[in-house]
């Protein structure tokens, strides 16, 4: 048996839709990630859930996604005691403060 045109055009709109919902998971762009100027991470449409770790910590980064992060020196994106983290705006570079320790993970801020 087979599927009628408007039937067949229906599910094809149904999977685009499901396609694109899945994508609203993934912050659109790129993260750099420079630890004294060299490029030590990148990545590319990173999940918007959870704790990202960056390896072995960084100086600067680089917000070229279409959401806000928030940096931590933990690595488990927590504020340690006294601490507290940076906020990156869309389209941001942070450089770290010798002072606070390098950059060892980040967060997606709410929007």
């Amino acid at each position: 048996m087979r599927a009628s045109r408007p039937l067949a055009a229906l599910t094809g709109f149904a999977l685009l839709g499901i396609a694109l919902t899945a994508c609203q998971d993934q912050a659109s762009g790129q993260i750099v990630a420079r630890n004294d100027g060299r490029v030590v991470q990148t990545l590319t449409n990173p999940s918007v859930r959870g704790c990202h770790r960056f390896p072995g910590g960084v100086t600067h980064v680089t917000n070229l996604t279409q959401s806000s992060l928030r940096l931590y020196t933990t690595r488990d994106c927590t504020v340690p005691a006294g601490g507290s983290y940076d906020f990156v705006d869309i389209g941001a570079t942070d450089q770290v403060v010798r002072s606070t320790g390098l950059w060892s993970s980040f967060d997606f801020a709410p929007e």
